[in-house]
């Protein structure tokens, strides 16, 4: 894939300290401050994605996915919001609502993927919970389950997030968990806090019975060390202060955020000391017409103004990606970054995602 080849030619600059936290060089336009991949989501088991509309959540969800299932572990990845966006990304047929094996990962690790329909969520509640198996699929017939749905829209999200749950503590005939992690791509940021936050939506639909003893294990599971948020962002204004905005959010609301990934990060191509005089046009052009001839190019006027004016739009650029990034580092999270993949997000992206995140201490 070009843009992942193009990605691993460049380098990261990247170097683990003796203390295990990653640094970076200062010609690299993505400096992480403290540890990666924190102790707390080594530990979780349910990691929510989520990340303003065209940060590109659902890629960076499906690399984190491949990066847990590294050295032969088995992560399941879950869609919500029933766009097929995983099928696509992986360039398989429309997912049925059932588990299905997607990918393969370092190691001999497998990504098993679920696209959770909203109906089947609830026919499935049905037969589980009130042995109504028939009856459901005749409600269904009827328009009964959308009925419902669009009526309390609150029990949407507590069906997503329930079958998730569900995922999450199955066990297996070995009583261990059947899979190692599980990852959620799930809402926009504009809509998380109102999507996890199970509590406030059982209030309105249910004080008693089946469906509200499984919401009381879903808000248990999310509000428990074993659920981690991350949250994607481009280093842009928008997404940043919505970002910044979804961090107090999730905080106020008690469920644990863990990183924030900062997906197609500009890895700066000058030296630390040349982005501020680039920027504000103070390149030396002498130098940069020696350079072009001693590596062979001739220094034509139009040349040397046309890489000045390329370099000087970049240098820009990197200062500003910089302020959003101190943004971030203002919310004392651990900041993931990603880079741009020229090729775009393809399967081959994912998997060079996967392994930048791997690097970053993901596991």
């Amino acid at each position: 894939m070009g843009g992942a080849g193009a990605a691993r030619g460049a380098g990261t600059g990247h170097r683990h300290d003796g203390d295990g936290e990653l640094t970076v060089s200062e010609n690299n336009a993505a400096p992480v401050a403290g540890p990666v991949w924190p102790a707390a989501a080594r530990r979780a088991r349910l990691h929510v994605v989520s990340g303003k509309g065209g940060t590109g959540k659902t890629t960076v969800a499906a690399a984190l996915a491949l990066a847990l299932a590294a050295d032969g572990r088995r992560v399941l990845l879950v869609e919500v919001e029933e766009r097929q966006a995983i099928a696509r990304l992986f360039d398989v047929p429309p997912l049925p609502y059932e588990e299905r094996k997607i990918a393969v990962a370092s190691g001999g690790g497998e990504v098993r993927a679920l696209a959770i329909d909203v109906e089947a969520a609830l026919l499935e509640y049905f037969e589980l919970f009130y042995n109504l198996g028939f009856a459901g699929r005749t409600l269904k017939r009827m328009g009964a389950v959308e009925f419902a749905t669009t009526l309390a829209p609150g029990l949407r999200d507590v069906l997503l997030t329930g079958k998730a749950k569900e995922t999450v503590t199955r066990k297996g005939t070995d009583n261990r968990p059947v899979y190692d992690a599980v990852v959620m791509d799930a809402p926009p940021t504009g809509r998380i806090v109102t999507f996890l936050n199970v509590t406030v939506a059982m209030a309105d639909l249910a004080r008693r019975g089946p469906i509200r003893n499984q919401a009381d294990g879903v808000v248990r599971l999310l509000h428990s060390p074993d659920t981690m948020v991350h949250l994607v962002t481009l280093l842009e204004d928008m997404p940043v202060t919505e970002t910044v905005e979804a961090v107090a959010d999730l905080a106020a609301a008690g469920l644990s955020v863990g990183t924030v990934v900062v997906n197609r990060a500009t890895d700066t191509r000058l030296p630390a000391a040349s982005v501020l005089p680039a920027a504000e046009g103070r390149l030396d052009i002498g130098r940069m017409a020696s350079g072009l001839a001693r590596a062979g190019v001739d220094p034509e006027p139009e040349l040397l103004a046309a890489l000045e004016q390329e370099t000087r739009d970049h240098a820009i650029r990197v200062l500003a990606e910089q302020e959003c990034r101190d943004l971030l580092i203002g919310t004392g999270l651990p900041l993931v970054t990603l880079p741009e993949l020229v090729d775009g997000a393809d399967l081959g992206g994912v998997y060079e995602l996967s392994e930048r995140l791997a690097a970053q201490g993901v596991r």
